[in-house]
């Protein structure tokens, strides 16, 4: 592994970095050349390439060797520098508190700018945000010990940023992060022999074969009406689920072993929870999973097959399968799956899949473009990253295009263009607010459901508006997971209920929640209506806390006209944050666990299984 600070010899060079470079393309007689500039930050392509001035273009780069550029000479590989890295939650704050960054972009884009001082609001910074998606490119890196990954995106120089668009490319450029010096560069080399005059161009599809997904992903660039392909969404195949089934080397518990349950003493293994638990009349702690009778895991257990023969006489807080209720592309199949009828229907928004549904996203914004019916918002998600993580809001199909190419899959479903507001009356604006509810599930047949009475209220910091989609203060909810806790705001379930009767006075509370209680009740329904892989497998011993996030949106009646709250769920989770949770409600899990693995009742945990 490369260190800081220390230069490498080339053999090191070549032990490191050769086989990362070559997936890249790069052929190997550029390494020493290579290695070279690296380690002496030499940025040369102005010795042999030139910007010149096109009339369609602008600037373009070309060579200006007489002798030209031949892909043989180990010399012809070059560093460009990026002016600019940055990450899509910071992107209007960063630009204006950076000295000179606001004239060099613009001039980079070919705006003119006068004066130095410039807040978010301006028309410039607004062009720029706008623009981006025409000039930037992406790389993930590793951001902690649970090797998650954050995509950054970096603008490349003004020699770079004139390397336009070819579908046959003259030169590669590629993202190259150097340990050594702890700085990114993009490295670029000829893709064919050029001669004096000849224009630089790369592939901004790269690697990209299919002529309808190439026309989607050119679309910044080269746009085009697509409203004739197919815009719906399909539901995702079987074979997708069997595949995700066998990808994540899950196995199914063997239920013929389960050893009948009759213990009034509960014996619990977790140690993040040893504080939490303080029912020690009812719960021991214990130090093993072989002393336990009930065993609760942190993440997702993938071979039940094991745990079962092993255990046959204990209680796991999980269910075969589960995971498509954490990730957030086969939720939303769940919601594209559910009936839409009752109090609850539309529980889940459209969603298309990135990955596999680019054109018919493209072809419904489109169309939704032409009937002018909303705003067209729409919100990117991870498929498997919680708390925010990753989240775009944007009305802008160019943003939505490239983000596609982030190292992360994603989803992307209509945004909730009216929502319910809570007037917050420390900050006197009406602002965004969303739940989160505990679900209880001890069943999967027949469907055994509580939902704990006491939920969890989580409110934006800035007045909601159709604007400013990377305000995330204005657009996102959960503030206790952003930097020095983003001003968090804490409103009791018990405290909110009050002041939604003060400001909805003509709606009940008591029907709200019956709606948002229905719409989990058949989430949870339709990922238990299919056997594993396709749903929530029926293992006796399984029990399993879940948090599901919901939002309210105003729906209007076309017959009557009033305007109803209907909930809209948006995300499921394995173990709520239980902290948070208890120092609310300290006896909070207890309460849980005496529902869940003992049967009791509880007043803070309503049965909603026949909802």
């Amino acid at each position: 592994m490369a260190v800081e600070g220390e230069l490498l010899s080339f053999e090191e060079f070549c032990e490191i970095y050769k086989e990362t470079l070559a997936a890249s393309g790069l052929s190997p007689h550029f390494l020493r050349a290579l290695h070279h500039k690296l380690e002496n930050e030499i940025f040369d392509a102005g010795d042999v390439f030139f910007l010149t001035h096109d009339e369609e273009k602008g600037l373009k780069a070309v060579t200006s060797t007489e002798d030209g550029v031949s892909v043989s000479d180990p010399n012809m590989v070059f560093l460009i520098d990026h002016a600019w890295t940055y990450s899509q939650n910071n992107v209007r704050k960063q630009l204006c508190e950076t000295p000179g960054l606001i004239q060099r972009l613009a001039e980079l884009m070919g705006y003119s700018v006068h004066g130095e001082c410039f807040n978010p609001d301006d028309d410039i910074v607004n062009n720029i945000v706008k623009d981006l998606w025409k000039y930037n490119q992406t790389y993930s890196v590793s951001q902690n010990v649970n090797n998650e990954h954050q995509s950054l995106w970096y603008v490349l120089d003004e020699f770079g940023s004139r390397i336009h668009h070819s579908d046959e490319p003259t030169v590669a450029v590629v993202p190259f992060f150097y340990q050594p010096k702890q700085v990114s560069f993009s490295i670029m080399w000829p893709l064919t022999d050029l001669e004096y005059g000849d224009e630089l161009t790369r592939d901004y599809a790269l690697y990209e074969k299919d002529p309808v997904l190439r026309q989607c992903r050119l679309l910044p660039w080269q746009p085009a009406d697509l409203t004739d392909l197919p815009s719906e969404p399909a539901l995702i195949s079987d074979k997708k689920y069997e595949d995700r089934f066998q990808y994540a080397k899950e196995t199914l518990p063997d239920a013929s072993n389960c050893l009948p349950l009759d213990k009034k003493r509960v014996k619990l293994h977790m140690e993040i929870l040893q504080h939490l638990i303080t029912d020690f009349e009812t719960f021991e702690l214990v130090g093993s999973v072989e002393e336990a009778d009930i065993v609760f895991y942190s993440g997702c257990v993938k071979d039940m097959k094991k745990l079962s023969e092993k255990y046959p006489q204990k209680l796991f807080n999980i269910f075969p399968c589960q995971t498509i209720l954490h990730c957030k592309d086969f939720f939303a199949d769940l919601g594209k799956r559910a009936p839409s009828s009752g109090e609850a229907k539309h529980w889940h928004p459209l969603t298309f899949n990135l990955l596999y549904e680019l054109p018919q996203f493209v072809s419904h914004f489109q169309q939704r473009a032409k009937l002018s019916k909303d705003k067209n918002c729409w919100i990117s998600k991870c498929w498997n990253l919680a708390r925010g993580v990753g989240m775009q809001v944007t009305d802008d199909l160019n943003q939505i295009v490239r983000i596609r190419e982030e190292s992360v899959p994603r989803i992307v479903c209509k945004y909730v263009e009216e929502p319910v507001l809570l007037r917050r009356d420390d900050i006197e604006c009406r602002v965004k607010f969303d739940f989160s509810f505990t679900v209880l599930m001890s069943s999967v047949n027949p469907l055994k459901l509580h939902v704990c009475k006491k939920f969890f209220l989580r409110v934006a910091n800035k007045q909601f508006s159709l604007e400013h989609f990377d305000d995330y203060e204005k657009h996102f909810t959960v503030m206790n997971y952003v930097g020095d806790g983003g001003r968090l705001k804490n409103i009791r379930c018990e405290e909110f209920v009050g002041i939604f009767g003060e400001q909805y006075p003509e709606h009940q509370w008591e029907d709200v929640e019956r709606r948002i209680h229905t719409a989990i009740t058949q989430l949870f329904r339709t990922a238990c209506s299919r056997p594993p892989p396709y749903g929530l497998g029926d293992y006796p011993n399984s029990r399993a806390i879940f948090s599901v996030d919901a939002i309210l949106q105003w729906c209007k009646d076309d017959d009557t006209g009033f305007r109803s709250m209907q909930p809209v769920l948006f995300e499921c989770n394995l173990v709520p944050d239980f902290t948070r949770a208890c120092k609310y409600y300290p006896d909070f899990l207890d309460d849980a666990f005496r529902v869940l693995f003992l049967g009791h009742q509880s007043s803070n945990f309503a049965d909603i299984s026949d909802l």
